[in-house]
């Protein structure tokens, strides 16, 4: 499907489109486009969908907790990366 800006830089999609995956996008820029993706009414609730149970029984401040330490060991590696190839 190709779609074209209005004068305000706004792009209309299809009513079935909208019907298919709502009204709500979050626009992710990529270094050769940009993509849309949709964003459930209820975030949570379309994550569960999508992993099933995996996360049964875990409450929502251990998984922010559990994640923002895992990204702060990845930044921290990657920091480190950066530093060690720098040296070479």
């Amino acid at each position: 499907m190709s779609k074209t800006t209005d004068e305000r830089g706004r792009i209309y999609l299809p009513k079935d489109v909208r019907d298919r995956f709502g009204d709500q996008y979050r626009i992710v820029e990529l270094p050769s486009h940009v993509a849309l993706f949709p964003v459930d009414e209820d975030p949570l609730e379309g994550l569960r969908a999508a992993v099933g149970d995996a996360f049964a029984g875990t409450e929502a401040d251990k998984l922010k907790t559990e994640s923002r330490k895992a990204i702060s060991r990845e930044v921290q590696e990657e920091a480190k990366d950066r530093t060690q190839d720098g040296e070479a």
